[in-house]
């Protein structure tokens, strides 16, 4: 018989409370072991529980959330599942949230029907199982970078396009690799998997550490600048068309791809059969297999295609897919990818 992760469930509204662990105890898998009302009561049973994962509200009296987080990830690191509200302040909130070491996010229900509520409990406990099996010994810093690129050696390059696609783990491995990336990059497009309401939040945060123009892609369509990235929101894919001799990205309303929207495979497919060898393709760190496919296309018509490795994972997913099927090129740590991407670009 398979073991259930234990999971200890911190949130301040009894109501939600018993909802939660009456969703993730229907799971075979999991087990709600405690529940707790605040960060103190939650700080007595993570010492009694040794729980798995720690489910954790962001909004609490006495000590929100992200504080918490804070100190828990200084003293005792484990994985954490942050709870948000789909607002601005929620937004900002669950992104430093990640920054601090929180596995992943799922927003409170705002559901009417049961049909809804499946999906939610079905949303609510793949990300809870999969924070359970996460990669805790991942880090990250403000210089990740092994070897920070010379600016002075920045010069053109054939390259039109480099397409960053990435799940969990995904806003702090992308920021990562763009505050190693020097000015004068040709330009990047990233999908990452995150909701409509956090993704300019998420953008804005990677322009503050990036000598790169970083934003959200918010025009139906945009010329592809040099030293510029646009991230997809989180509600659309991004796609890249040419018009004349310009490369052009933009918004594609299509249903879901691999359960995606923005799908990384949507992105690399069109990277594929616009730019072609003129590419360089990264998969970084997610759950699932989005991608995997794509980044085949783009390798066999010629791009550069890179993985990271498992090791530098939070979960190696969609990389492990992809390195299966082919379709990586190069398979590295995460803080290696920005000297390998310029080294083939401007040697």
């Amino acid at each position: 018989m398979t073991n259930k992760s234990k999971v200890l469930v911190v949130d301040d509204s009894p109501v939600f409370r018993a909802l939660l662990c009456q969703l993730i105890n229907s799971d075979p898998l999991l087990e709600v072991v405690a529940e707790a009302a605040d960060p103190y009561e939650a700080r007595d049973l993570i010492k009694q529980h040794n729980p798995d994962v720690l489910t954790l509200d962001i909004e609490m009296p006495k000590m929100n959330g992200v504080q918490f987080l804070r100190n828990l990830m200084r003293l005792r690191p484990m994985p954490v599942v942050m709870i948000s509200t789909l607002t601005q302040h929620g937004a900002e909130a669950t992104l430093e949230a990640l920054e601090l070491g929180a596995v992943d996010y799922f927003p409170k229900p705002d559901v009417e029907n049961t049909g809804d509520m499946v999906n939610y409990k079905d949303l609510v406990n793949e990300k809870i199982r999969m924070a359970a099996g996460a990669n805790m010994n991942v880090s990250h810093s403000s210089s990740p970078a092994t070897k920070v690129w010379d600016e002075k050696k920045v010069s053109k390059t054939s390259c039109e396009v480099i397409a960053i696609g990435a799940s969990t783990g995904g806003t702090e491995a992308i920021r990562d690799v763009l505050s190693a990336f020097p000015a004068g990059m040709p330009p990047i497009i990233i999908s990452q998997h995150i909701s409509a309401m956090f993704s300019k939040s998420f953008a804005n945060r990677l322009n503050e550490c990036s000598a790169i123009d970083v934003k959200e892609l918010s025009t139906s369509c945009a010329p592809l600048v040099c030293g510029s990235a646009y991230v997809a929101p989180g509600d659309k894919h991004i796609t890249v068309i040419r018009k004349g001799s310009h490369l052009y990205c933009q918004l594609d309303d299509r249903p879901l791809v691999n359960r995606h929207k923005p799908s990384v495979e949507v992105m690399f497919d069109t990277v594929a059969e616009t730019v072609g060898q003129k590419a360089v393709g990264i998969i970084l760190t997610g759950m699932g297999n989005d991608g995997a496919q794509g980044l085949l296309k783009m390798k066999n018509k010629g791009a550069l295609t890179i993985a990271q490795d498992e090791k530098s994972s939070v979960v190696w997913g969609m990389p492990r897919v992809a390195v299966e099927v082919g379709a990586a090129e190069k398979v590295v740590d995460l803080k290696k990818i920005p000297n390998l991407v310029c080294e083939y670009l401007f040697k």
